[in-house]
């Protein structure tokens, strides 16, 4: 099978393998096990090999493409003559696909369900990593990207894999799930001890999205009102200066510490020994870090958007945030005196993560295959 891979994602080149985001590559080296010939079209950067990158596992053929951006009039200017370089390298690289995989949203995402209507006999799966909430205030390029794809007229012998179960959809939508650890790692249920000091961890990119500022500002309201609270932050982008400068400010030191990105194994180690998680994003598909920190008992303080109340059961598996800080503080502080429902909440986040493991995924990987 001749296998063609879409995506935004940008790749690393190092002694003639390729890399690329380590969660990203991840699932996608799941994928290439199945498939003899492997060909990736996406972006290609000079940047250095980070702890976070990781390489394909299989041989790829890649066909590099221009980046696109429509943050700034320049960008736009750049991005009118781009697409239709991008256009017309995607064409061919699906004439000679058996099976077209689409990563989305994003620039490339869109050009490429365009594309992919002219391929109606191709097998094809879209994999959206956004929120699919059919009431999410989201970008015109998302929503766009949302129509063509479960428009049956338009996107035909496709599978498109979603995030969460929603009403009224069209037939070839999949509610689908990610993973990131095997049964082999399932550990005993929650035996955590819910004593001082109470340890957090945020693990994402240190991006506006993200809102680590809101998480920053969390910790340091909980110390007001004498808390004693830890936050460590695993990760790295444009905000960690700010975000530096704050904890220098508010006099934060003993109680944060940034980590910038690390590896898998070091990720692993800190959910073991942490209690809570905290991600106040501002948009996710299936947020694969609230997943994994379940899976070790640590209990998420998340906001409510896309799958995220599925996923803690409206509250039973976890803490929904309001973005008010007072109120999240508040809520957070009447918890953590009730340790049995702690270690309810942290049991039934295990018993729901434990569902969904690289083997599970790897079973469904290989139906849609």
């Amino acid at each position: 099978m001749n296998f063609l891979i879409i995506t935004h994602v940008r790749h690393k080149m190092k002694e003639d393998t390729c890399y690329g985001y380590g969660p990203y590559v991840k699932e996608m080296n799941i994928w290439n096990s199945h498939v003899k010939n492997i060909e990736v079209v996406g972006h290609k950067v000079d940047d250095p090999i980070t702890p976070i990158d990781l390489p394909y596992k299989n041989q790829v053929r890649f066909t590099e493409i221009p980046e696109t951006s429509l943050t700034s009039y320049k960008e736009i200017l750049l991005s009118i003559f781009r697409i239709p370089i991008i256009f017309f390298k995607l064409l061919p690289a699906m004439r000679r696909a058996d099976h077209i995989h689409l990563r989305c949203p994003g620039n490339i995402g869109l050009i490429g369900v365009i594309a992919q209507v002219f391929f109606p006999a191709k097998k094809k799966t879209v994999k959206y990593a956004g929120n699919w909430d059919p009431k999410a205030i989201q970008p015109w390029s998302y929503r766009l990207q949302k129509y063509i794809v479960s428009n049956t007229i338009l996107t035909k012998n496709t599978q498109v894999l979603v995030y969460g179960k929603w009403e009224n959809q069209s037939n070839n939508i999949t509610p689908f799930f990610t993973a990131t650890y095997p049964k082999s790692k399932i550990p005993e249920l929650n035996t955590k001890a819910y004593t001082t000091p109470l340890k957090v961890i945020f693990v994402g990119s240190l991006s506006i999205g993200k809102r680590p500022l809101y998480a920053l500002q969390w910790m340091q309201k909980c110390k007001e009102k004498g808390m004693q609270v830890t936050l460590d932050f695993y990760g790295d982008g444009q905000e960690r200066e700010g975000l530096e400068l704050y904890i220098k400010t508010h006099q934060l030191q003993d109680n944060v510490i940034l980590h910038g990105n690390q590896d898998a194994g070091t990720i692993e180690k800190a959910y073991k020994n942490t209690h809570f998680m905290i991600l106040p994003s501002k948009s996710e598909g299936w947020p694969k870090v609230v997943a994994e920190a379940m899976f070790w008992g640590v209990i998420p303080l998340v906001t409510p958007i896309s799958c995220v109340p599925w996923m803690l059961d409206h509250g039973k598996r976890g803490i929904l945030l309001t973005l008010d800080v007072e109120k999240d503080v508040s809520a957070f502080a009447k918890a953590v005196k009730d340790t049995s429902n702690l270690e309810k909440m942290a049991r039934l986040g295990q018993q729901w993560s434990h569902q969904y493991t690289l083997d599970d995924f790897e079973e469904a990987i290989k139906k849609l295959l």
